[in-house]
């Protein structure tokens, strides 16, 4: 591998899960717009898959990379932040998992839910990230190894339930 390159760290994976959930909002919005019959079931299926991608995101942010940032660097109000963000984004996701029938006010937030995600990955993007690789004392290559054995146990543990 050149040495310009740089391996991927946990910031990539996180940053992979946020344009895989995005993709997923867009399909979601591509669903409000179809006349299919199922469309609602399939709307219902695609917002709860996207809860699921979204709760365990942040399970692993708030379990591993936030705490290790937190150590790391000093100013730490944009975590604080995220995590507000975060639990706001639960609260979305509560009501959109506890809904019995697609109608406007569910695909309102299901929408909502998307715009807020948007905001909060501009977030970890531009400022987030780039803190978490200036700072000099985290093994970002390591912390991704152990965020991915973690969302494997979870999406497990998920499999399970379901």
């Amino acid at each position: 591998m050149p040495t310009s390159q740089r391996q991927k760290d946990v910031c990539d994976l996180l940053d992979a899960d946020h344009k895989a959930v995005k993709k997923m909002f867009k399909d979601f919005d591509s669903l409000c717009e179809s006349r299919a019959r199922n469309a609602g079931q399939l709307r219902m299926d695609l917002a709860r898959e996207i809860c699921t991608e979204l709760t365990i995101h942040a399970q692993l942010e708030e379990e591993i990379f936030y705490p290790a940032l937190r150590e790391a660097i000093k100013e730490t109000d944009l975590l604080a932040e995220a995590e507000v963000e975060h639990q706001t984004a639960k609260d979305l996701i509560a009501q959109i998992q506890a809904a019995e029938m697609v109608d406007e006010a569910f695909d309102a937030k299901v929408k909502v839910l998307g715009e807020y995600i948007d905001h909060h990955v501009k977030e970890e993007r531009n400022e987030i990230f780039p803190k978490a690789r200036s700072a000099k004392k985290l093994d970002l290559v390591a912390m991704r190894e152990e965020v991915e054995a973690r969302k494997e146990g979870l999406l497990d543990e998920h499999l399970a339930a379901a």
